[in-house]
Formats: C-alpha cells, structure tokens, sequence
C-alpha cells in the first residue's frame, strides 16, 4: 500500500465490529442517471487525477480529495433535500457509517504510525541501515537482503515505512552505481508490497478487509506463499542484472538511543494485545491498539526520566514527549483516508458502486472480477478499489476474499505510481528511479503477479467453497 503508515474512538468501540461492512448499512438511492450523480462522478475524477499528478504538482493529496468528499456529500444533500425526508434521514445515516469506518482505521493508524515514529526517532531504522552498508556485502547481496528484509519487515510496519528505510541503505553503499539503485528500488516497491499482503497489519486493505470481519487474523497467513512467489520470480529475474561487483563499505555511525528497544518490544505486545482483543474477547483493533498507546506514553515518561536524569539534554530544552511523536505520523496520508473513504462513500449511495458490482462480479465472474482489479489497483489505488468491493459486498466465498486481498496488495507493483512506496522511492531517488526504469520490468513484476494468483488457486482451492472460477 498504498504505506506506514493507513485508520469518536468511544463510539467506534461501541459498535459492533460488522458495522465495518458499510455496504449492507449504506442506502442506495438511485441517483446514477442524475444530474448530481455525474457531476460527482465528475468531481471525484478530477480529484483522482490530482492525486496521480501529486509528484509533478507538488500538491498533498489529502487535498483534492478532501474537496472532493465535501463537495460529493453536499450535493447529495441538497438533492436529498430536495427531494423528500426519508431521503435525507438516509444521506444522514449513511455518512454516520462512513464517517464511523474512518474513526476506528484512523485511531488504529494514528497508533500504528506513532510506534513507526517512536521507532525511528530511537535511531533503530538508521542503525539498520549503518549495520547492513557497513557489512562489506556485494551489490547482488544487499540485492537480496534489502528484498528479504522489505518482505518481512512490512507485515509488522507499512510498505512506505519500509522501502524508506531500505532505501538508505542502497542510496548509501549504491551511490556510484545508479543502475543498482534503480533496479534494486523495483525489487524494493515489490517486496514491500507483496510482503504487506500475507497480514492484517501490513496494508490498510488487509486491515479493512480483517476490520470488516471478512478474513479472520490468522487466516491471512495462507497467502505467504503466493505472495512470496510473486516477488521472488521478478527478484530472480532481475538478479542477472545487478551489478555483481563489491562497493566500499561504510562505516556504521549510528547507535541506538535509549528505550528503543524497548519501543519494538511493546510494539510487539500492542500487537499480541490488539489480535487477542479482537479473536478472543470480539473488541475492535483500536481497542488492542489504544492500550498500546497508553503503554507507549508510560515508556516516554521513563525515557523522559532517564534523559534528565543522565543530563542528556540541555537545561531548558524541552523534553521526550510522545504527543511530539504522535505529531510526526503522516497526517497527509489519515485525511487521504477520510477523503477516498467519504468519496467512494458517497459514489455507493449514488448508486454507482452498486451498477459496478452488478457489471464487473456479475458480468465477468468472480474469479476474473478479482485478478482484474489487481492491475486496476495499480493505476487508481488499492484502498478505493478494497473500499468500493467492501461497499459492494459481493456474495463471494472465502478463497475470494482473500484472492482480492491478495491482487491488491501485490497489483500496485506493476507501476511505479501503483503504491505508497513507489511514489515515496522515486522522490528520494534524485532521478536514479523514475517511472520509466520501474515500467521496464513490469513484464517481469506481471509474470509474478500472474504466478502468485495461480499458486493462490492452486493451494487454497479448498477455500473456494463455490468453485474456483464461478
């Protein structure tokens, strides 16, 4: 995904976590042939190719499509009331809902990104990145290591998170070799995306998927092995071109500051609390996820402590505080969230979402609906795209859901734009990895994608209790 990063907290909490399944709560009215549903679809274009174009016009993309959800929903309004009461009871029903799926991801988010803070502001991410440059591997090794470590390290993380701290370690051993550095962020973009796949914390569409209470936890873990062959075929079709030569190491200048491991340990037990909360007890994720906050702000107070009493801060100088961590997540990235949530929302209540389940599950078949959308997620986004089939609310079996988990998480790889990561990467190449140098090895990044769908058919054909092509 697209990144770490993805998500009213008292009422999230209050309801049942089925209330996530927004399309069976959401009304649709039927105002597809209406002027006020064309100009929203409209509207909602517009919005999208802004985002698309966020790299060339330097414009966040929380605003257009924050625009975009004010102005869909306000001319939903007027014609709802314009039209009769019980209309506008159910425009105000349905935002209630919406605005409820954004509230439990976004307070789920703002934790997750405020451990990824915490983490990095105690030196562990760069003192990875010094370990791994100052090992004295081979191009073709960090090659390797960077993919390996991207593969894991995302499930626990965020994509974006990820391939950014990657990232460093090849800018800084690959900084005489621009071709390493632009075929090992491919390899990069797709290790990070594929890994995100195989769990509930490694995407915000697998965690909409497990908070819609589609795919249990647990369950999300029979996809490893498709998405681990989705990435390693592309890795080992790109291992012939990497250079093969030993660059300098580094020298590794960067140590570890107090109570950071300490973070990655809690980071651990939030984790462990959030998936007992919701398998166990039947608590929402922000439940497990707020509880780690709680814990997260007695640790800042010790760290805090510890500083003072060390003197290692200067007298006056203001403090550890976690509320100064929790300002650092990427809030550009949560009110992306409201605005795509609130705009595809709005779509469904037109309509539109309806007339396209109708068309894409109706008229091409489960199976194919599914592995077309992968592709498509790369050129829209995957969380609209998981966003809109949740609203769709497809009468598909298990072996489905997880096929559409799947082709989201790994189909943003085919372009360099298709994900959080790609977008990120190609910003902090200095121009070593662009659009073009991913678009050479989509071939390669498709035939991945084609072999990791097929392994998923093949091994988790029990799961398709309708039929693997219906």
């Amino acid at each position: 995904m697209r990144i770490v990063p993805v998500l009213t907290a008292i009422a999230a909490m209050a309801l049942p976590a089925s209330v996530l399944a927004a399309s069976a709560t959401i009304e649709n009215l039927h105002w597809t042939a209406e002027p006020v549903g064309y100009i929203s679809v409209c509207v909602f274009v517009i919005a999208y190719l802004f985002v698309v174009l966020e790299e060339r016009t330097q414009l966040k993309k929380s605003k257009p499509v924050l625009i975009a959800a004010s102005l869909i929903w306000g001319l939903i309004a007027i014609q709802g009331q314009a039209t009769s009461g019980a209309a506008a009871e159910a425009l105000q029903a349905g935002f209630h809902t919406i605005f409820l799926d954004f509230a439990e991801l976004f307070f789920f988010l703002v934790v997750a990104m405020s451990f990824v803070s915490a983490i990095s502001e105690r030196n562990i991410f760069e003192a990875l990145r010094a370990n791994l440059a100052s090992r004295g591997f081979s191009y073709r090794q960090l090659f390797w290591l960077t993919g390996v470590a991207s593969f894991f390290l995302s499930p626990l993380v965020d994509n974006l998170t990820t391939a950014l701290v990657m990232s460093g370690v090849l800018l800084a051993v690959g900084k005489d070799s621009p071709r390493f550095v632009a075929i090992s962020f491919v390899n990069l973009v797709v290790a990070a995306n594929a890994g995100g796949a195989w769990s509930a914390f490694g995407d915000i569409t697998t965690l909409m998927v497990w908070q819609a209470q589609k795919v249990e936890f647990f369950e999300f873990f029979v996809l490893f092995v498709p998405s681990l062959v989705s990435w390693l075929i592309p890795a080992a079709i790109m291992h012939f071109w990497v250079p093969s030569r030993t660059p300098e190491p580094s020298v590794d200048d960067a140590d570890i500051r107090p109570g950071g491991m300490a973070i990655c340990a809690l980071f651990g037990v939030t984790i462990a609390i959030t998936v007992v909360g919701k398998q166990i007890l039947g608590l929402p994720a922000v439940f497990g996820m707020m509880a780690g906050l709680s814990l997260l702000n007695l640790l800042a107070y010790w760290i805090a402590r510890r500083e003072r009493q060390d003197k290692r801060i200067a007298d006056g100088a203001t403090t550890y505080s976690i509320f100064r961590i929790i300002a650092n997540a990427e809030w550009d990235t949560l009110l992306f969230f409201y605005g795509v949530l609130l705009s595809v929302g709005g779509l469904a209540t037109l309509g539109y979402i309806e007339l396209l389940s109708s068309g894409i599950y109706g008229g091409w078949g489960h199976t194919w609906a599914n592995i077309a959308l992968g592709p498509l997620s790369a050129i829209i986004d995957n969380i609209p795209i998981m966003y809109a089939v949740l609203q769709m609310n497809p009468p598909i079996d298990h072996g489905q859901w997880l096929l559409i988990t799947l082709t989201c998480g790994i189909g943003g790889s085919l372009l360099a734009v298709g994900s959080a990561a790609g977008v990120a990467l190609m910003g902090r190449s200095e121009g070593r990895y662009t659009f073009f140098s991913h678009l050479r090895w989509t071939w390669a990044i498709a035939i991945g994608y084609v072999a990791g769908v097929a392994v998923h058919l093949w091994l988790n054909a029990a799961l398709f209790t309708n039929g693997v092509w219906r």
